[in-house]
Parts: structure tokens; C-alpha cells; sequence
């Protein structure tokens, strides 16, 4: 017989709300933050209050101890552990295995996530990876729980179905159209892959907490929603308003009043906390299905607090929207505001007309004019460009070909030679040369203002860029596409033309390409 899992079955009871309590590992084995988080775990499980604790992955980028490790011994204790699972470390065979290893010590809670870029490393800054998207890696969740097929020399095996409930993260608390617009994109493929609930972002406005719930609701999406409440100190706020902490958004308006906060006797506890708990009611009150409580530094009697403080005040939480005052200056909404409740009206903001959140450079009509003649089926030159592509193809003519079509893209858009090409999915943008994190699939939750997370100030976030070319010709719909593969390794270094036209890359599914093998030896 299964063992129930209480998280899971809160979350999905509508008459519960149900609470994950954030905890922070840190770097070493036998140090007191691991010390820290076990005698946490064990106060968690006998004060019942928790559904689950979740356990960072390596945040901010730094080293830390493998949440997995620390998951295996709280399942132990009779409370559920929430794995967030990141990107950033583990190329796709690690993320098979260690998604093996939670299924064999039954940890069973997900929280899938891009994850933070690296930053440092015991040598160094470390190499980043991102071989997989949170997309791909529920893909593969989806099948291991419908028990993962794979063929073998002699047939095909099948596994015995893992038992996972994972999900996923979304940031309403965006400045700009095209970064939102990006995320409510993502949030879709991230949903139509497998997730079964999704977690905000920090953020402390309450039209966007409000706005999340209302964009679900509008797709008809039954998916419950976890938000995001960060119990905020003042030091850690001065982090967030300077982007430090990527995609948490901590408003000048609002760090200034933890500034004065901070000045008191308790140096700005008891007005955190009750922030904390005025957040829960706020999202108790929309519809929430859950709350998401971290907070460096906080104890487990703090989040008691929270919670029955949360829901006393949840009786008359409409009270409280104007406590959760701050706007971005200039900040986009999905939806148009309603001036009598402070939040949200149904009516969706009319996108047409606003100015581009990024320049649009000649090289984009320059290179739309040349997929429009070429580069995909039933343009004119798509049927010669295929004949020639098998011409060349395996034979001596292929080596200026590949340098001809490199040297091009190169000067271009630098291009990295990866012979999958997303630029046609990209607005004629490389992820893999102007995304730190190679995405292509959508925006990561860190870019600030439209700045790229690790560029700040410096380059806007590609997506950003993607958006804005798309929508100078009213295409930006062509981002909320359907999940686009991993990179194909093995293509690399070899010709993306020759790829695309005999349908070795990731557009022979799209475009109905059969595949026509090399002719090398």
C-alpha cells in the first residue's frame, strides 16, 4: 500500500491550506545550518502546522549541501521534504539519476526550477550547465510515473512507476510587458508538461499576488497555486531592491519603511512578521491554495505565528490590500486595475500601441526576409536549398558549405556552432551565445527591469529582445509556442542548413520533415 502523501493531499483539498516552510542547508556536512534544518524538521513534524519542509538547491549560485541528502533523512521523521530541483549543476543523465535515487528513498515532492547561475566554486566560478529546462526535466517526471520505457539492444524495458509530485515557479513580479508576457508563456508549457502546482515568485504587490490567480483562472487551468510569502529583514530587503537576489522584487518604497522598521527595539521583527501574516490572509482570501513561508533566521515558533495569526486576519482580508501598495514605477499589469478593491478587474490591459521594451536592429527583418525565402517549407528556395543540401552533404563540397554558412551566422549573431539552430525560434536571436543559460524556451525568473540577471544594466534579457522584434510585427504569440527540445549534442559543430533541410535537428517534427541519414562513413 502507498503511504498517503500529506502535502500532496492538502494541496489538493480545497478546505485546507496548506504550508511549506523554506530551509536553507548551506555548505559543509556537519555545520550548524545542517544542524539547524534537522532540528527544524523535527519541530515541523511534531508541531503538525507543516505540510512540508523544502530544502534549497545550492541558491544564489554557491555550493551547498545536496538537498536530496538532507531530504532522505527528513522523509524519516514523518513530514514531507519539497526538493527544489534545479537546472543548473546536472546535465540530463544526473537528472535521471537522481531522480532515481528520490524514488528509491521515497521522496516523492518536487519544486522544478532553472536555478540561480553560478556564481562560485572551491576553484573558482564553476561551469555552469542548464542542459535541461523545467519543462524537460516534468517530461521526464511524467514518464517515470508512468513507469520510463526504453529500448535496449534486446527489446524494450519498462520501469516500475515513480510516485513524484512536482511543479513549478512563476514570477508576476515584473516590470515590463515583455518580461511578464514571457512568463505567463512559460507558465503554459511548464503546466502542459507535466506540473501539478505552481509557486510564485517573492514579490510584496498585491495586484500581482492577485494577478497570478486571476491569468490562472482565465486559461481555465485547474492547477493549485502556492504564493510566496518571504518573512523580510532589512538587510536581505537592500539585497532584493538591488536585484542581488534574482527575480525577487523588493520595491524603494517598501525599503524604506523596513528601514524605519528596523530602527526598533526588536530591530523589525514583530512588524516582519506580522507583514508575513497579513500576506497569508491576503492569499488565503484569493484563493490560494497554499502558502510558500522562508525567511533567513526564522523559527519554527515564527511560522506558527504566521499561520494562526494569517488566519484570523484571512476573516476580513480584503482590509489589508492597501498594506501591499508597491507598484515597480512604470510596471505592466496583465490586467487593468480595479479602483474600488485596489486589485485586479477582468479586463485584460490592451497591449497594442505600448512602446517596445527593446530596440529592434536591422538584422532582424534582414534575417526574416531570408527565412521567408528559404528557410522553411513552401518558401520559394526551400525545395532548391533541399537539393543541394543532399548534394553536399557527406562530400568534399561540405566543408566550405558548413565554413560559408558558420562565417555568415557568426558575423551575425554569433553564433556558436551548436547545429541544432533555435535563432527562427528565437526572433533571430542565438540563446546559446545571448542566454547565459542557454534557454529556448521562454525567459528564467531572474531578469530585473529587462536586464539579464547576469548582465545587469549591461544586456537586455534575450526574451526581452525576442519579444519586442516579434511584436514590432505583431507576432509576439509566436513565443507561447509548444516545448521546444534540448539541444541535440550530437549535432554540434556540424552545418544547422544541412540539419534543418535533411531533418536531423529539432524542426523535422514541426515542419514534417523526413530524415535523410548522412552519407558519411
Amino acid at each position: 500500500m502507498e503511504k498517503l502523501n500529506k502535502f500532496k493531499e492538502s494541496l489538493l483539498d480545497k478546505n485546507i491550506m496548506s504550508v511549506t516552510w523554506e530551509l536553507v542547508p548551506g555548505r559543509g556536512a556537519h555545520e550548524k545550518a545542517q544542524t539547524d534544518v534537522i532540528l527544524n524538521a523535527e519541530k515541523a513534524s511534531k508541531g503538525g502546522k507543516i505540510h512540508a519542509l523544502t530544502l534549497t538547491d545550492n541558491p544564489g549560485g554557491n555550493p551547498a549541501i545536496s538537498p536530496e541528502i538532507l531530504a532522505a533523512e527528513i522523509v524519516k521523521m514523518g513530514i514531507e521534504p519539497l526538493v527544489h530541483f534545479t537546472c543548473k549543476d546536472k546535465n540530463s543523465n544526473q537528472i535521471e539519476s537522481l531522480l532515481y535515487a528520490l524514488d528509491r528513498v521515497g521522496v516523492r515532492n518536487l519544486l522544478v526550477m532553472t536555478g540561480d547561475y553560478i556564481y562560485s566554486g572551491f576553484f573558482g566560478k564553476a561551469r555552469p550547465v542548464f542542459d535541461l529546462e523545467p519543462m524537460h526535466v516534468l517530461t521526464m517526471i511524467s514518464a517515470m510515473n508512468e513507469g520510463l520505457e526504453y529500448k535496449v539492444p534486446k527489446g524494450t524495458v519498462k520501469h516500475k512507476p515513480s510516485d513524484f509530485f512536482a511543479g513549478a515557479v512563476c514570477s508576476p513580479f515584473k516590470k515590463t510587458e515583455a518580461e511578464l508576457m514571457c512568463q505567463y508563456y512559460k507558465l503554459k508549457m511548464k503546466i502542459t508538461s507535466g506540473a501539478k502546482f505552481i509557486v510564485s515568485q517573492i514579490g510584496f504587490d498585491a495586484r500581482k499576488i492577485h494577478e497570478l490567480i486571476q491569468f490562472v483562472k482565465l486559461n481555465n487551468w485547474d492547477i493549485p497555486l502556492i504564493g510566496n510569502i518571504y518573512v523580510l529583514t532589512y538587510g536581505t530587503a537592500k539585497l532584493m531592491n538591488q536585484n542581488k537576489i534574482p527575480g525577487c522584487v523588493v520595491t524603494d518604497k517598501l525599503l524604506a519603511e523596513l528601514e524605519e522598521e528596523s530602527k526598533a527595539p526588536d530591530k523589525g521583527k514583530e512588524a516582519r512578521l506580522l507583514r508575513a501574516a497579513k500576506m497569508y490572509a491576503i492569499m488565503k482570501g484569493m484563493g490560494y491554495a497554499g502558502v510558500h513561508i522562508g525567511g533567513h533566521g526564522t523559527k519554527y515558533e515564527d511560522i506558527e505565528y504566521i499561520i494562526d495569526k494569517g488566519e484570523e486576519l484571512s476573516k476580513d482580508w480584503q482590509s489589508l490590500i492597501s498594506d501591499f501598495d508597491y507598484p515597480m514605477p512604470n510596471g505592466f499589469y496583465y490586467f487593468e486595475k480595479d479602483e474600488k478593491t485596489g486589485l485586479n478587474s477582468d479586463k485584460i490591459t490592451n497591449r497594442k500601441g505600448r512602446p517596445l521594451d527593446a530596440k529592434v536592429e536591422f538584422v532582424y527583418p534582414l534575417s526574416n526576409f531570408v527565412h521567408e525565402l528559404m528557410l522553411e517549407p513552401g518558401t520559394p528556395f526551400w525545395k532548391p536549398m533541399k537539393a543541394i543540401a543532399k548534394m553536399v552533404d557527406g562530400t568534399p563540397l561540405e566543408r566550405p558549405f558548413h565554413f560559408v554558412e558558420h562565417l555568415s551566422k557568426t558575423i551575425l549573431y554569433d553564433c556558436k556552432n551548436c547545429g541544432d539552430c533555435a535563432l527562427p525560434d528565437l526572433a533571430y536571436l542565438c540563446p546559446m551565445s545571448q542566454c547565459p543559460k542557454n534557454i529556448r524556451n521562454g525567459a528564467c525568473g531572474g531578469s530585473y527591469d529587462g536586464w539579464c540577471e547576469v548582465y545587469p544594466g549591461r544586456k537586455k534579457c534575450v526574451y526581452v529582445r525576442a519579444y519586442s522584434r516579434l511584436k514590432s510585427r505583431g507576432k509576439e504569440h509566436y513565443l507561447d509556442h509548444e516545448v521546444i527540445p534540448p539541444w541535440n549534442v550530437e549535432l554540434n559543430q556540424t552545418s544547422s542548413w544541412l540539419n534543418l533541410y535533411l531533418g536531423r535537428d529539432h524542426n523535422a517534427k514541426k515542419y514534417g520533415i523526413e530524415r535523410v541519414d548522412s552519407k558519411k562513413p
